[in-house]
């Protein structure tokens, strides 16, 4: 086994300050500069390294889920700050774009949109207990 340091996940952008104001303004997370690019501060020691790449192409999936309490006030936050949620043929998400649990679609409330580069995030909340 190798002795770490540390360890943390990345994920490119073309544009790290349009990245860095995204981040730290429209969802609130803790950013730093650092490496050229930025650290993410996700709470309980959980890091995020978004680095510079300038012919990057954004993965087709959620690169990252951010959970919350509650995914209608989430929703309405995002929505105020010019966020505009995705929507997927098939996937029953209500008016809001929220995916809501069902028989068909199991899991939690999730609604996804993307940052500046286009990477897909999402914000979800788990079932109740």
């Amino acid at each position: 086994m190798i002795e770490t340091t540390r360890i943390f996940s990345g994920f490119a952008v073309p544009d790290v300050p349009a990245a860095k104001a995204f981040y730290a303004d429209t969802l609130g997370l803790g950013v730093t500069e650092e490496m050229g690019g930025l650290v993410l501060d996700l709470g309980d020691d959980h890091h995020i390294f978004v680095y510079p790449k300038p012919d990057h192409v954004p993965a087709t999936y959620t690169i990252l889920n951010l959970e919350v309490a509650d995914i209608d006030a989430a929703v309405t936050s995002l929505e105020a700050s010019g966020v505009q949620l995705l929507r997927y043929d098939g996937f029953g998400q209500d008016e809001r774009g929220i995916q809501r649990p069902s028989g068909e679609h199991p899991g939690p409330n999730i609604a996804w949109f993307t940052d500046p580069a286009g990477n897909i995030l999402s914000v979800l909340q788990p079932p109740a207990e």
